[in-house]
């Protein structure tokens, strides 16, 4: 039996191959840790062969890619002064070739496909969670708390946020028919409950932020192009000397105490602090990519004590930037920032000057999540995490020109209207 080559790279002709693959990597970043290298096999053989239908069409140009793959790059080199130089090379491969996975990707997908491979993947991972997970307890705060098939309960409030916000899309902004709308229904439910049990203060927060952005800018982009910056500057404005004047009142520290912290975040305060002062160590180019926390050295060993990690591994210091320069220093940091940062505004760009584009619609509200995250967490510096996958799919798509919208991405709710500038013939 023949396969067209339609329905493997053609975006939008692919929508049954591209929704499982997106959804089975979602399951093999989940839990590769538990599966092993099969599962991590499992994703490179449903992105990498892709090449080897039509290379020209599923790689590119390259050329447009490199500020994406500078950092990955930069973190292989930093094998050269490394204090754990093999470790620093087996990750910096895997995350270089995750990268490449991630704008293969974004080349053969499009965002309705995306959007049903994700929420497909986060139900099939919540409930796999829901099924066998366990419970774990914090001696910081003397709580229980349900992580079910991770190891945190931050990681599984991350996917609970992406399929509410996915679910989202999917119904108000993408428009879906009335089966993915009953998928949206299904994952979002799920997402609610795991997003409840795992009571993970960070994703509760980030959840309810990118839902209120997500409706603020469907507010915004009713306007004509035209009107919409000046609407968003001022709006951005309002809620900046909003958000320091309840900071600056303990509303802050009220929130933090509805969830039972305090405003130490758990201890993540002196976290920081110890991070700031490992990169100062080696400030210019760090100590490595994935080099600090390393069984035997004593900084880690000392600090998954302090923590009580009996695991010796799996910890952070959950800042991104942070995290980033103390294993690869000012370099490293500059460089995933620059991904990062324009991911999100040049997104916010397509959204504020297109006539109607619900792909930058979507993939800015998952730049902003994974933006908001990297204070507190590092989602997108490991290889094989959803977070990662997600901001180089977001940045990759930037290359890519835009395309016109059709009658079949109007907004739901609404009629389709003349394009701006036409003169109607009414």
């Amino acid at each position: 039996m023949r396969i067209s080559k339609a329905s493997l790279i053609t975006p939008g002709a692919n929508r049954l191959y591209g929704t499982a693959a997106v959804a089975l990597s979602l399951f093999v970043f989940a839990y590769s840790t538990r599966f092993g290298q099969i599962s991590i096999l499992l994703y490179y053989g449903l992105w990498l062969p892709l090449v080897l239908v039509d290379y020209k069409k599923v790689l590119g140009n390259y050329g447009k890619f490199l500020w994406i793959f500078a950092f990955a790059v930069f973190a292989c080199l930093s094998m050269f002064w490394s204090a754990a130089p093999g470790v620093t090379l087996r990750t910096g491969v895997q995350y270089l070739s995750q990268i490449v996975c991630a704008l293969i990707a974004m080349r053969v997908i499009d965002i309705r496909t995306l959007s049903r491979g994700m929420m497909a993947g986060v139900a099939i991972v919540l409930v796999y969670s829901l099924l066998f997970g366990i419970y774990h307890y914090d001696p910081l705060d003397g709580t229980y708390s349900f992580v079910g098939a991770f190891a945190s309960k931050n990681q599984l409030g991350f996917y609970a946020s992406l399929g509410i916000y996915f679910a989202f899309a999917a119904v108000f902004i993408l428009g879906e028919g009335a089966v993915w709308r009953a998928v949206a229904a299904v994952t979002g439910a799920i997402s609610a409950y795991s997003l409840f049990a795992s009571q993970s203060a960070t994703s509760v927060l980030t959840t309810a932020a990118i839902l209120g952005l997500c409706l603020s800018m469907r507010a915004i982009t009713a306007l004509r192009p035209a009107s919409r910056k000046g609407l968003f500057l001022g709006i951005a404005a309002f809620a900046g000397v909003a958000a320091f004047a309840l900071i600056s009142s303990g509303a802050f520290d009220l929130v933090l105490g509805a969830f039972g912290k305090d405003s130490t975040l758990t201890g993540r305060t002196y976290l920081w602090q110890q991070g700031i002062d490992a990169a100062k160590t080696a400030p210019i180019f760090g100590m490595g990519y994935q080099a600090y926390w390393v069984q035997g050295f004593a900084e880690a060993e000392r600090l998954w004590e302090e923590f009580y990690i009996t695991a010796r591994s799996g910890f952070h210091f959950h800042n991104t930037y942070i995290e980033t320069a103390v294993e690869t220093g000012l370099v490293g940091l500059v460089l995933l920032s620059l991904v990062l940062f324009a991911a999100v505004f040049g997104q916010l760009k397509r959204v504020l000057s297109a006539n109607r584009d619900p792909e930058a619609m979507v993939l800015f509200g998952v730049a902003v999540l994974l933006l908001i995250r990297s204070f507190v967490e590092i989602d997108i510096l490991n290889p094989y995490h959803v977070g990662s996958f997600l901001m180089y799919f977001t940045a990759g798509k930037l290359t890519v020109a835009s395309k016109r919208p059709t009658p079949a991405w109007i907004w739901p709710g609404e009629e389709e209207q003349p394009a701006y500038g036409r003169r109607s013939t009414a």
